[in-house]
């Protein structure tokens, strides 16, 4: 089984993805990770000198284009749902799961780690949640066509993996 994790940045995907592959005996993937590995920058580095649409372009076609193992756990970034056909592929190809959660509390995750992140890294927290909030108005068509979607504040892996092998 593949299953993507889906969601807004900070909301635990990486996090979520490793202890749940740990749990279900499954390959971890971090579509960003992998990126950084392609081009040899981070995604904040390669965001900034090439822009947004030559980075969802290389994005979408990583995505598409990875050797996966039959069984794996993919954290994808934030966006890569909401460009080209990429909830399409993941829906079509995989399980999608939707780590939902409120503009303050992703507000809270972000702030100490906002600096590795171009889009946010000089907002004050007011801009900030107004920055999440518009965005997931945005992204909540292309989030909500997932499979499952789950509350991202303490979730717990092995209720998810049991929730996983109930529905699947």
């Amino acid at each position: 089984m593949r299953i993507f994790l889906i969601g807004f940045m900070g909301c635990g995907k990486t996090t979520l993805g490793k202890r749940l592959a740990i749990k279900m005996n499954y390959e971890f993937i971090d579509l960003d990770h992998e990126l950084e590995k392609r081009v040899e920058m981070s995604v904040g580095e390669y965001f900034a000198k090439q822009g947004e649409n030559a980075f969802r372009e290389l994005e979408s076609n990583l995505l598409k284009n990875i050797s996966y193992p039959t069984n794996c756990i993919i954290s994808a970034g934030g966006g890569t749902p909401c460009y080209f056909d990429n909830m399409e592929f993941m829906n079509h190809t995989g399980i999608t799961i939707y780590i939902e959660m409120a503009p303050e509390a992703l507000a809270k995750r972000l702030e100490h780690g906002k600096y590795k992140r171009p889009l946010i890294k000089n907002m004050d927290e007011e801009q900030l949640i107004k920055f999440i909030t518009t965005k997931l108005q945005e992204r909540n068509q292309y989030y909500k066509r997932s499979y499952l979607s789950i509350n991202g504040v303490n979730v717990n892996p092995e209720k998810l993996r049991l929730q996983l092998f109930q529905v699947f």
